[in-house]
Order: C-alpha cells, then structure tokens, then sequence
C-alpha cells in the first residue's frame, strides 16, 4: 500500500524544522548506506545522534502518533528514530532496496516493514528530486508540499531522481508494523476507513459495532506485540 498524507507536519512545524535544519552540519549521506547503495547514493545528511535530529524526530513522532490517517494505516510498533537528508543540485539517489533491519540506540533492530518521506521543502524551492517508487501499478513518481508525508513497503525498489534547481530536504523513517503483512495492512486500513464513513454517516447503525469487532479480531488475529 503506498498512502499521501497531507499535511503531516503544520506549516509551523515545518518552519521549525527548516530553522533548526539550518544550523546544523550536514554529513555525506553515504554513512548510513549498505554496501550495495553506497556507488548509487549522492546526498547529504544529519548525524542521527545529532541534539537537533533528535530532537525534530521526537516532534515529528509525537505528532504521527496523534494523525489517525497514519496510525490506520502503519499500524507501527516501533518507529526508527527520524533522519533528514538534503539532495542539492545534480545529487539524486540510484534505485535500491531498504535493508530488512535496522539497528537503533540500545542494541534494539527494528524490522522494516513500511518506509516513510516527510518533505519539508516548498514544491516552488526546487526541481527534480522525485521519489519513484516501483509499486504495483508501475512506478509511482511522489513530489509532495512541504509537510505532506508518503507511507509505502519498505520493500519497494525505490530511487531519488537529481535535483535540478534548489534544494530537497526531507525526513525520512522506517516502521516495523504489527501486521507485518502489507495485504493484511491493506484489508485492515480498508476496513477501518469503512467503519469511520458507517459512524459518520449512520452512527447508530448495528453494523457499526459489528465492523468494529470485526476490525479488532483481525488485528488481535494477526497483530505481533
């Protein structure tokens, strides 16, 4: 399933980030690439033990984690901590795969189940710096508004096309769902979509109370916790 949210971020939490992004030092991108992505990766990025990484990720979690658009859908369990990255002009990041696990602090790995792209630039500040994504229906080319967010398999091949003008700064995450299933994650995203319309729409309805138990024996079916 690969999912657009809008709106993710608010404008001034966007603002925020874009603030604190400007006083840091930014490292070669290739420091957190896997063997097979390091000739393919052209990019700059954030120290992930750096105050201000840190930091801006707590905000951005905090904030995922009342968004019930991508609690439906990720379902997450745990959440690797935020990175951001920047693609100047003429960088870009060749197709490649996301590693299965991911170490994070504490000698804890997460599984990685879903991948996501928060864009913190205006659409209006640079060109190129596409996300294609090889989904299903064919690939799938993601250049959203600044604090708009794309939920997608972290299986997916994916790339980056160059930045032609500007620059492209983004943060960028991984999720290791309860339902490690992406067909699973799908049915369940569309259920709970349904039961939201059926209670808006018909509050009283039987059926209400039927999807919804319906919805929570599947998760408590295929859910790991």
């Amino acid at each position: 399933m690969l999912l657009r949210i809008a709106g993710a971020l608010a404008p001034s939490q966007v603002a925020e980030c874009r603030r604190a992004l400007e006083r840091v030092e930014w490292v070669d991108g290739r420091v957190t690439a896997g063997h097979l992505s390091i000739p393919v990766k052209r990019n700059a990025q954030v120290s992930e033990e750096h105050p201000v990484a840190r930091e801006l990720g707590r905000m951005i979690l905090d904030t995922l984690e009342r968004n019930p658009l991508f609690m439906s859908a990720a379902l997450p369990a745990k959440i690797v901590p935020p990175l951001f990255n920047r693609y100047a002009e003429g960088q870009s990041y060749g197709p490649h795969v996301d590693g299965s696990v991911r170490p994070v602090a504490g000698g804890r790995r997460v599984r990685t189940d879903l991948a996501a792209t928060l864009f913190l630039s205006e659409l209006e500040e640079y060109d190129g710096g596409e996300l294609v994504i090889d989904d299903t229906f064919g690939p799938q080319r993601i250049r959203l508004p600044a604090g708009s967010l794309v939920l997608y398999p972290a299986s997916s091949v994916h790339h980056v096309t160059p930045v032609t003008r500007g620059a492209r700064i983004a943060s960028f995450f991984w999720i290791q769902s309860m339902v490690r299933d992406d067909h699973k994650r799908r049915m369940l995203f569309g259920l709970d979509a349904s039961i939201q319309n059926l209670g808006r729409e018909l509050p009283q309805h039987a059926a209400v109370l039927e999807l919804t138990a319906l919805y929570h024996n599947l998760v408590r079916e295929w859910a790991e916790v």
